[in-house]
């Protein structure tokens, strides 16, 4: 099968990326990415490689391998332009996060989100982790002019994470953690007929995540053909149950 998976040119989840990639592909299929222009060969925010602060709060050795390969290759450096995607020839989508400024080129695309609008209406897969549920909200479906997830039930990176994170690095890297003056949960809410039923967190976690052996700190929601995930510590159960979806 083909996935779609957009990206901006430049600083994408590292792991919410390359994870999902790297399990797709070890499955038989083919994964294409997407930027904006195409032939464009984008990368990850490169302080998810590093270390965000002093060495910490980066991408786990294991991600950070996979996205070694990720950038070698043959779609990586041979990426299709949004404008230019035709949505019947993909059995799948995906929509990955991350929160650096580069990540605005793609979460407030016009044209990405038409594209995702198109998509939808085939009623085929689609996965959203983190930051990528905006994409998803922001976009509209054309008959009824509502968010794409007006009547579904999802997650999305939750206020008490995003806020956390900027608390706590804010004196060295400012608003690095803040996208949007609104905090996706909040965005992801109001896009939402009825968000106090629809909209879920999961069990609350800050810094244990899922890893390939064990699901323990793990959540996705899942709402028909329509799957989506909170943080890079979901991207291993994510990948997975989206293979099950495309699968299945």
């Amino acid at each position: 099968m083909r996935i779609l998976m957009p990206v901006p040119d430049r600083d994408f989840d590292v792991t919410e990326v390359a994870v999902p990639w790297r399990v797709l592909t070890e499955a038989g299929h083919q994964v294409v990415i997407a930027t904006e222009r195409g032939g464009t060969q984008p990368a990850a925010d490169p302080r998810l490689l590093t270390g965000v602060l002093l060495g910490q709060l980066g991408a786990a050795e294991e991600p950070r391998d996979f996205y070694e390969q990720l950038s070698r290759s043959y779609e990586f450096s041979n990426t299709i332009a949004w404008a230019g995607i035709d949505v019947t020839a993909y059995d799948g989508l995906l929509l990955p996060g991350g929160h650096a400024p580069g990540m605005r080129q793609y979460l407030g695309s016009a044209e990405l989100q038409r594209q995702v609008a198109n998509f939808w209406a085939l009623r085929r897969p689609v996965g959203a982790i983190c930051h990528g549920v905006l994409v998803l909200a922001r976009a509209q479906d054309p008959d009824t002019g509502r968010s794409l997830l007006a009547d579904r039930r999802t997650t999305c990176l939750p206020k008490y994470m995003e806020r956390t994170a900027y608390l706590s690095t804010a004196w060295r890297l400012g608003r690095y953690y803040r996208t949007y003056p609104a905090y996706v949960e909040d965005e992801v809410r109001s896009a939402l007929s009825s968000p106090e039923v629809q909209f879920t967190r999961g069990p609350r976690v800050l810094t244990r995540r899922g890893t390939a052996t064990d699901d323990t700190h793990a959540f996705v929601a899942e709402d028909g053909n329509y799957l989506s995930a909170r943080w890079p510590g979901d991207a291993y159960l994510f990948a997975r149950r989206f293979l099950e979806l495309l699968e299945g």
